[in-house]
C-alpha cells in the first residue's frame, strides 16, 4: 500500500510541472508551486493525522485517507482550470498524508525496537521503489504518448487498487490517549523527533532540485535518455544498500552511515551539476543512491529511536512534515531561482549545501548519537 502510495506521488511530482507549463502555459515558479502544493497538504495531513491515530487508532485514520486519495485521484480526470488544479493537489496531498502516517505508524508498532534500523530499512524500500519507479514511468509515458491524460489514469487505477488492498490490513491495537481541550504543541508534533527532521527538511529541500525538474535540466543539456535512467539506477543502488544499513545502525549506531552518505550525496550532486555525458548522468544517480537514498531510512529509524513506543505515530508524523516540507518548498523556490542562475547552477549550490548539512547533522543529532547506543546497550 505505501509502495503504490508513494507511486502515485512521484509519478505526478515528475510530470506536474511539465503538464503546468504545457498545458496551462504557466510559469516555471507556477509550475513549481503546482508541484509542491501536494506537498504542502501532506504536511498538513500528517499535522492532523499524528494526533488523532492517538484518539481514534490508526486503522481508521488510514481507512479515512484511502478515501480521500481515490476521490482526489480521480478529480485529476476532470476537465477543470488552474485554479481547480491547485485545490485538488492540495487536497490529494491531505490525504495522501493521513495514509501514509498511517502506514508508518502501523509498521512502527509492529517491528521491534532491537531491529527497528533494519526493519524500518526494509519498509522504506517500498519508498524509496517508488522514488524511482514513478518518475520513471511518468517521464517515459509523456515521452512516448505526450497524453497527460494517460498518467492521471493510470494513478486512479492504482488508488483503486490501494482501496481494496486495505481490506487485507489489520492495524494493531495501540495505547489511545484522551482528548485534550487545552492545546499543546505536543498535541501535534513529537519534539524529540525534529531535531533529526530538520536535517531531513535540508535534505529533502536539496533533492527535490532534482526531482521536480531533471525532464527539464536533461533535455537543455541533451541528455533526455541518460535522466530517464536516473531514478532507475538511483533505485537499484538503494536496494542493494539498504539491507546492509540497516543492520549497521542497529549494530553501531546511525553516524557510521550518515557521514558517508552525506559526502557521497555531495558528490552525486556536484557531478550532476557538471554533467556533461551520459555516463556522468548514471555515476551521479549511483552516488546519490548511496548516499540521500540510505539517508532518508536511517534518519526515519532515528526519529522513532529517540522517541517512546506509545507516540511513534507523532515521531512518524513530525519526521515526514518535515522532511515534506523541505520538498515541497525546493520546487517553488528553485523555480524562482532557475531564470536567473539556471539548473547548473542550483545543482552546484545545491551541493554546498550538502556540505553545509554535514555540520546540520552533528549539532542537531550526532554528538548525542554515542549516548543513544549506551543506553541501549544498558537497556
Amino acid at each position: 500500500m505505501n509502495f503504490i502510495l508513494a507511486l502515485v506521488f512521484f509519478l505526478l511530482v515528475s510530470t506536474i510541472a511539465v503538464f503546468s507549463v504545457e498545458t496551462f502555459h504557466t510559469s516555471t515558479s507556477t509550475a513549481g508551486l503546482l508541484s509542491g502544493i501536494f506537498v504542502i497538504g501532506a504536511l498538513i495531513g500528517r499535522l492532523g493525522a499524528g494526533r488523532i491515530i492517538h484518539r481514534v487508532g490508526s486503522q481508521k485514520v488510514l481507512l479515512t485517507g484511502l478515501i480521500g486519495f481515490l476521490l482526489t485521484t480521480g478529480f485529476y480526470m476532470l476537465p477543470t482550470d488552474l485554479s481547480f488544479f491547485f485545490i485538488n493537489r492540495f487536497l490529494h496531498g491531505v490525504s495522501f498524508g493521513f495514509a501514509s502516517t498511517a502506514t508508518g505508524t502501523i509498521i512502527a508498532q509492529i517491528i521491534p525496537p532491537s531491529r527497528r534500523g533494519e526493519g524500518i530499512g526494509y519498509y522504506s524500500l517500498s519508498t524509496i521503489l517508488s522514488t524511482a519507479l514513478g518518475p520513471l514511468l511518468g517521464i517515459w509515458i509523456i515521452s512516448q504518448t505526450q497524453n497527460f491524460f494517460f498518467v492521471f489514469v493510470i494513478n486512479f487505477v492504482l488508488a483503486s487498487v490501494i482501496f481494496v488492498l486495505y481490506f487485507l490490513v489489520q492495524a494493531p491495537a495501540m495505547e489511545r490517549t484522551p482528548k485534550q481541550n487545552k492545546f499543546s504543541i505536543t498535541q501535534y508534533v513529537e519534539l524529540k523527533a525534529v531535531p533529526i527532521g530538520v536535517v531531513g527538511m535540508f535534505l529533502g529541500f536539496i533533492y527535490s532540485s532534482i526531482m521536480a525538474f531533471i525532464p527539464f535540466f536533461t533535455k537543455e543539456i541533451d541528455l533526455v535518455e541518460a535522466g530517464s535512467f536516473f531514478f532507475l539506477v538511483y533505485a537499484s543502488v538503494v536496494l542493494l544498500s539498504r539491507p546492509i544499513t540497516g543492520r549497521l545502525m542497529d549494530q553501531h549506531g546511525a553516524n557510521i552511515i550518515i557521514y558517508p552518505c552525506l559526502v557521497l550525496f555531495a558528490l552525486g550532486m556536484l557531478l550532476y551539476s557538471q554533467a556533461h555525458y551520459g555516463f556522468m548522468i548514471v555515476l551521479a544517480a549511483i552516488l546519490v543512491g548511496f548516499g540521500y537514498g540510505s539517508f532518508n531510512s536511517i534518519a526515519q529509524a532515528i526519529a522513532i529511536k529517540v522517541t517512546p513506543i506509545h507516540r511513534v505515530g507523532l515521531a512518524t508524523s513530525t519526521y515526514f512534515i518535515l522532511f515534506e516540507l523541505g520538498l515541497g518548498l525546493g520546487p517553488f523556490t528553485y523555480g524562482f531561482l532557475i531564470p536567473h542562475i539556471g539548473y547548473r547552477g542550483i545543482y552546484l549550490t545545491a551541493f554546498f549545501m550538502i556540505l553545509l548539512s554535514i555540520l546540520l547533522y552533528y549539532i542537531l543529532h550526532g554528538r548525542h548519537e554515542r549516548q543513544l547506543i549506551l543506553l541501549d546497550s544498558k537497556n
